[in-house]
């Protein structure tokens, strides 16, 4: 038995739910890795997968196995990229997971500079704005706006972007432009939809906070859409300054109460807590870390 295969397939498994999606993957059969994982099983004495006929799942013990599986190809990745030297660990695959407007907008242009960087590896973007486990799903590198951060992962803060309120000259020329926070109630307000304040906008100018209860009509779960209607004339809304700032210099939106701001949206570059990651992971999160914080609409982290 290839005990190095049996594993990664197994590990695989687990991460895509599926003998199948393993078998694409490895460019082989679904009976092929089935019978490799059920080799596994039977030199371990113990059933590691319970399978029906719609899901696979690790059983308590193939849990088990399957995280100290993890830590073993890390390190004999690791073994591996020694021994071969540095050109050869800057080869293979990385999994990057980022949110659906911030990778459309701004990283995926940086990944093909990175690409075009470093030629011996692939990268797969998976765009989505919910927090992945990233060991679950396979997920080297994964970029975070804001929120909470998720448990068993390294998170390197790496810029910020301050939020401005903005509108369409459009949209003010119909409503005048409100001289006071308070003010901003009695405006059409567009919003993300799952904000967990809801409706309330904190507001500060430095020396003051303002809390204000506005009037969201219009409410939507994409960054991107949000900016187009904003644009459109929608109303005021509170963006982070990445998102805008394109738009602000061309003259199609324009700070509404400048001398207020939102929080600042934090920018996070997350990878799973091991031992061992890989160099084209390192050398993806340095150079996304040096680029992405030096764009339009974020300042670099300066902190310890």
């Amino acid at each position: 038995m290839d005990t190095m295969k049996s594993l990664q397939w197994y590990v695989r498994a687990v991460e895509l739910g599926s003998l199948s999606a393993v078998a694409r993957e490895a460019g082989t059969t679904q009976p092929t890795v089935s019978k490799v994982v059920a080799a596994l099983e039977r030199e371990l004495g113990v059933r590691l997968l319970a399978r029906t006929t719609a899901s696979l799942a690790p059983t308590t013990q193939g849990q088990r196995f399957y995280e100290r599986a993890k830590g073993v190809l890390a390190e004999y990745g690791a073994a591996v990229a020694d021994a071969r030297g540095d050109s050869a660990s800057m080869q293979g695959p990385l999994r990057v997971n980022a949110p659906v407007a911030l990778g459309q907008f701004r990283l995926n242009a940086l990944v093909l500079a990175f690409l075009a960087e470093h030629p011996g590896i692939e990268v797969e973007l998976i765009l989505n704005d919910r927090m992945v486990d990233l060991v679950e799903e396979g997920v080297d590198v994964a970029l975070r706006l804001g929120g909470a951060l998720p448990p068993g992962a390294v998170a390197r803060r790496v810029g910020a972007s301050p939020r401005w309120l903005v509108a369409a000259p459009a949209y003010l020329e119909r409503w005048p432009a409100p001289a006071t926070p308070p003010e901003l109630a009695r405006h059409n307000y567009v919003r993300f939809a799952w904000l967990a304040d809801g409706d309330d906008v904190t507001l500060s100018d430095g020396a003051r906070t303002e809390r204000v209860r506005t009037s969201s009509r219009y409410r939507v779960n994409h960054a991107l859409a949000i900016r187009d209607s904003l644009a459109m004339g929608a109303g005021i809304g509170l963006c982070p300054a990445w998102l805008v700032h394109d738009l602000l210099a061309d003259g199609q939106l324009r700070r509404v109460l400048p001398d207020w701001h939102g929080e600042s949206q934090q920018l996070h570059l997350l990878y799973p807590e091991r031992r061992y990651q890989p160099a084209r992971a390192r050398a993806f999160v340095e150079f996304i870390a040096a680029r992405l914080a030096a764009l339009p609409g974020l300042e670099p982290f300066t902190g310890p």
